[in-house]
């Protein structure tokens, strides 16, 4: 997982069960050094769009606080699926937004560093991360749909309560992926477990048979039978 770049090398860190709680995603605060990496794990079901909005920060030794970061710190995004394949590799700015949809359920990994894109700095301060996340129909933003359509009050409701219906839906089918995946897991666990029982047994009869074997060959040899 880790990754060399430049004149650092990236660390990564799982803060999965941290936003797997969350449901509609979650907000995050990373204290980092330039190319370090920080990795979390989101659970998203298929289908669903997932949009980051974050701002970075660099600390001022004079100031002693963080100051929002210049233009030439930029953040590095890379997503990949469950199945390992990169859905978003891209470098944005040191304030914004980033956006990826799931094609498949389960586990995505989100990773994140900061790098400055002057060639000739390597900037060794500290810098910080905020992010918050927002899945399904958190990233949608209502107020601005309205002003766009002209929508009234109920129609807007009606296309919210529409929108969290499907959200929902989307949950469920995840939520029995994982029941079945677990299941399957389950089973399968069972299965070896069996087998490896019967393969303790016959390993047991074919050592008892043995002993017996090389006992009776024993009395033999000394003639005691």
């Amino acid at each position: 997982m880790g990754r060399a770049r430049g004149l650092g090398v990236s660390l990564p860190l799982l803060l999965g069960p941290l936003l797997a709680m969350l449901g509609g995603g979650g907000a995050l605060y990373l204290e980092v050094r330039e190319l370090e990496e920080k990795c979390f794990i989101q659970e998203v079901p298929e289908g669903t769009v997932v949009i980051g909005d974050y701002k970075t920060e660099m600390y001022d030794t004079a100031m002693e606080k963080y100051q929002p970061s210049p233009q030439w710190i930029n953040l590095f995004v890379f997503v990949k699926d469950p199945e390992n394949k990169n859905l978003l590799t891209r470098q944005y700015g040191p304030q914004g937004s980033f956006t990826f949809t799931s094609q498949s359920p389960g586990e995505h990994q989100i990773c994140l560093h900061l790098e400055s894109i002057r060639f000739s700095l390597f900037y060794d301060g500290k810098l910080a991360i905020h992010l918050d996340m927002k899945l399904g129909e958190h990233t949608n933003d209502y107020t601005e749909f309205a002003a766009k359509d002209k929508l009234t009050q109920l129609r807007l409701r009606v296309q919210q309560l529409v929108e969290q219906v499907e959200q929902i839906q989307k949950e469920q089918k995840y939520q029995r992926w994982r029941e079945e995946r677990f299941r399957q897991t389950s089973e399968s666990t069972n299965r070896r477990v069996l087998w490896w029982s019967i393969l303790q047994t016959l390993i047991l009869v074919a050592t008892g048979i043995w002993q017996m074997q090389h006992l009776k060959s024993f009395f033999k040899a000394k003639k005691l039978v």
